[in-house]
C-alpha cells in the first residue's frame, strides 16, 4: 500500500506480525518461562533458609546437624538453580535468534517480492538498517527484554510477599519511595520513544550515504569528490551522535531515578526496621532476610528504566519493520491463471496509458503496437517512454485492464511469474555480481553447464574475449563488474539473457557500447533466434537490421515502419544525416 494509504500502526498489528512466531515456538517459550519463574523463586527462598539459621544462632539452640542441613539445602538449590538457569537461557535467548532469523528471512522474501514504485519510495541504505540495525534491536527486547520482564514481576511480587509475611507495616513503609519511580518511569519512556526514532531514522541515512558514494567510487574519484564527501559524511555521523546522545540523556536519568528509589527504601528499611528489632517486633533473622529481600527488589527497580529502554527501542524497531512488511506490491497478481509456455510470444499493447506514480504528465499515450517473432527496433528521443514500455511488459509497474496482452490473455489475469518467465531482458545498465564470469551468466539458469553457458557467450560475442581473461569463465569480475569494459558489460548481460531462451527478448540500448563489428555480429545471431526481439536503440546500423522500426515521441508512436519507409521521417531522417557525418 502506498504510504498515504497507510493507517497508524497499531499494538495489536506488532502483535500479528510476532505471534505466528512464538505459536510455532510455544513449548519452548513455555518451557523457558517455567525455568526462569523456578530460578527466581528458588533465589527469594534462600534468605528464609538464613532467616532459620540466623534465628536459632541468635537463640542459641542451633546444632551441628542442623546447620548442615541448612547448608545442604542451599546447596541443592544452588545447584537447581545453575540447571534450571541454562535450560532458560537455551530456551529464551535462543527463541530471540529464532525470532530474529524469521523475521530476517520474512524482511528479505518481502522485499524480492515488491514492485517498482516501492523501490523508488525507499532508499536501499533505509531498507539495509532494517536488516542491520532493526533487526538485533528487536531480537534483544524479546531476548534479554523478557527475560527481565519475567525477573522483575517475579522477584517483586514473590519478594514482596515474603517481606509482607515477615511485616506488613515494615513492607508499606519501604515502599513508599515506589510512585516516584513509576512516574519518572512513564514520562521518560515517552521522551525514550521519541529520540530512538530519529536515531534510527538517522542511521538508515548514514547508511544510504555510504552505500551510494561506495557505490559510485570511480565517479567520486573522477570528480575529486573525496574530501566532499568524507565531510557530508563526517556530519552525519556527527548528528548521528548527538541523537544518540540524546537517548543516553533520557536513559542516564532513568538508571539514577531507579537507584534512588531504591536506596531510599534501604535507607527507610535500616531505621525502621533496627528500631522494630529493638522493639522485639522482627527477629535478627527476620531483619536480615528482609535486607535480602529488599535488595532482591531494588535490583527490579534498577532494571524498569533498563527494560523501558528496551521496550522503546524493540517497538520502535518493529512499528519501522510493520510499515515495510505491511506495503503490498501495487501490480497485484491475486489468484491469476498462469501463462502456459509457448516458443513464440506474442504480446499486445491497446489504447495504453501510463503515469508514473506522483506524475501528472503520461509516460505512454494512446499506445497500440503488437510484437511477434523478428526483430523490432524502438526508437526516439531521451524521455519518450522506450524504458517504460519495457517495465510495462515486465510487469513492474501496474495497468489497468485492458491494455496489455499475452497470447490473446489480459496480463491482469495472468501471474507475474508466469509472464517474466517468458521474457529475458538486457539493459544499457548491466548489473553484475561479484563472482565468476559463469556465475553472471547463469544467473537466470542457474543449472546450466558450462557448454551452454559458453553457446551463449558465443551469441553475445564475448566468449573469445573471456578466455582470453586468466582463468576464463572462472574468472573474478569484481563487484558491479568493475574490471570490464561498457560493451564487455552489456555482452556479458546479453549473454544472461540469451542462455534462458525465453520466447521474448527486451534490449533496452544493451548495444550501446559495443563496436559496430561487434554489434552486427550480435545482430546476425539474433536474427537466427526464432524469439520475439524488442530492441531499443539509437543507432540506425542496428535498427536498419529490424524489420520494423517503431519512433516514440513524447509516449505516443509517431511512425512505425520498414528502415526505408521511414527515410523520410525529419526525426529519423536527422538521426541518419548525424550519424553519417561521425561515421
Amino acid at each position: 500500500m502506498p504510504p498515504s494509504s497507510r493507517k497508524a500502526t497499531t499494538l495489536a498489528d506488532l502483535w500479528g506480525l510476532i505471534a505466528p512466531i512464538f505459536r510455532r515456538h510455544a513449548l519452548r517459550v513455555a518451557l523457558g518461562l517455567v525455568t526462569l519463574i523456578a530460578v527466581d523463586v528458588l533465589q527469594l527462598i534462600i534468605p528464609k533458609f538464613v532467616q532459620k539459621a540466623i534465628d536459632a544462632l541468635a537463640a542459641g539452640t542451633a546444632t551441628p546437624h542442623f546447620l548442615s542441613r541448612i547448608a545442604l539445602a542451599l546447596v541443592l538449590i544452588a545447584a537447581s538453580m545453575a540447571a534450571l538457569r541454562f535450560v532458560w537461557r537455551t530456551m529464551l535467548i535462543g527463541f530471540s535468534r529464532i525470532l530474529e532469523r524469521t523475521l530476517r528471512n520474512q524482511l528479505f522474501a518481502h522485499l524480492v517480492r515488491m514492485d517498482q514504485p516501492f523501490f523508488e519510495r525507499r532508499t536501499t541504505g533505509d531498507l539495509m538498517a532494517h536488516a542491520s540495525n532493526d533487526l538485533p534491536v528487536i531480537q534483544m527486547a524479546f531476548g534479554m527484554g523478557v527475560v527481565a520482564v519475567v525477573d522483575i514481576l517475579v522477584l517483586s511480587l514473590t519478594a514482596l510477599g515474603f517481606m509482607v509475611t515477615i511485616d506488613l507495616k515494615l513492607t508499606l513503609i519501604v515502599l513508599l519511595p515506589m510512585p516516584v519511580l513509576v512516574v519518572c518511569t512513564r514520562k521518560l519512556a515517552a521522551m525514550l520513544h521519541r529520540r530512538v526514532n530519529v536515531v534510527q531514522e538517522q542511521f538508515s541515512g548514514m547508511t544510504e550515504f555510504a552505500r551510494a558514494t561506495l557505490s559510485a567510487i570511480r565517479l567520486i574519484k573522477a570528480c575529486t569528490l573525496e574530501r566532499f564527501q568524507a565531510r557530508h559524511f563526517e556530519r552525519l555521523g556527527l548528528d548521528y551522535v548527538a541523537g544518540n546522545l540524546a537517548v543516553a540523556r533520557v536513559q542516564g536519568l532513568l538508571a539514577p531515578a531507579s537507584t534512588l528509589v531504591g536506596s531510599a527504601g534501604l535507607l527507610l528499611l535500616l531505621y525502621f526496621g533496627g528500631c522494630f528489632v529493638i522493639e522485639g517486633r522482627v527477629s535478627i533473622g527476620a531483619f536480615v532476610a528482609f535486607i535480602s529481600y529488599l535488595s532482591t527488589l531494588i535490583w527490579p527497580m534498577m532494571a524498569v528504566g533498563w527494560v523501558a529502554n528496551l521496550a522503546q527501542r524493540g517497538l520502535t524497531s518493529l512499528r519501522r519493520l510493520h510499515r515495510i512488511l505491511a506495503e503490498q506490491p501495487c501490480v497485484e497478481t491475486g489468484p491469476c491463471r498462469v501463462l502456459p509456455p509457448s516458443r513464440k510470444l506474442v504480446c499486445s499493447l491497446r489504447s495504453l496509458d501510463f503515469s508514473y506514480p506522483g506524475s501528472s504528465e503520461p509516460a505512454l499515450r494512446d499506445f497500440n503496437l503488437e510484437l511477434g517473432p523478428g526483430l523490432t527496433g524502438l526508437t526516439g528521443r531521451t524521455g519518450a517512454g522506450k524504458s517504460t514500455l519495457c517495465k510495462l511488459i515486465l510487469r513492474l509497474y501496474p495497468l489497468p485492464p485492458g491494455m496489455l496482452f499475452f497470447q490473446g490473455e489480459e496480463a491482469t489475469g495472468l501471474t507475474q511469474a508466469s509472464i517474466r518467465n517468458q521474457i529475458a531482458w538486457a539493459g544499457q545498465e548491466s548489473f553484475l555480481f561479484a563472482g565468476s564470469i559463469a556465475d553472471n551468466i547463469a544467473l537466470g539458469k542457474p543449472e546450466a553447464s558450462l557448454a551452454e553457458i559458453r553457446a551463449a557467450a558465443r551469441l553475445a560475442a564475448i566468449d573469445e574475449e573471456i578466455m582470453a581473461f586468466q582463468g576464463g569463465y572462472g574468472a573474478t569480475i569484481g563487484e558491479r563488474g568493475i574490471k570490464l569494459s561498457g560493451g564487455q558489460k552489456q555482452r556479458l548481460a546479453l549473454a544472461r539473457a540469451l542462455l534462458c531462451q525465453r520466447p521474448m527478448l527486451l534490449i533496452d540500448d544493451g548495444l550501446s557500447a559495443v563496436d559496430v563489428a561487434t554489434e552486427q555480429a550480435i545482430l546476425d545471431n539474433l536474427q537466427a533466434q526464432d524469439c520475439t526481439v524488442l530492441l531499443i536503440s539509437h543507432r540506425i546500423n542496428v535498427l536498419c537490421r529490424c524489420q520494423r522500426v517503431v519512433i516514440l515521441e513524447e509516449g505516443a508512436i509517431s511512425a512505425c515502419g520498414t528502415h526505408e519507409a521511414l527515410l523520410s521521417h525529419p526525426f529519423y531522417k536527422t538521426m541518419l544525416e548525424k550519424q553519417k557525418r561521425h561515421a
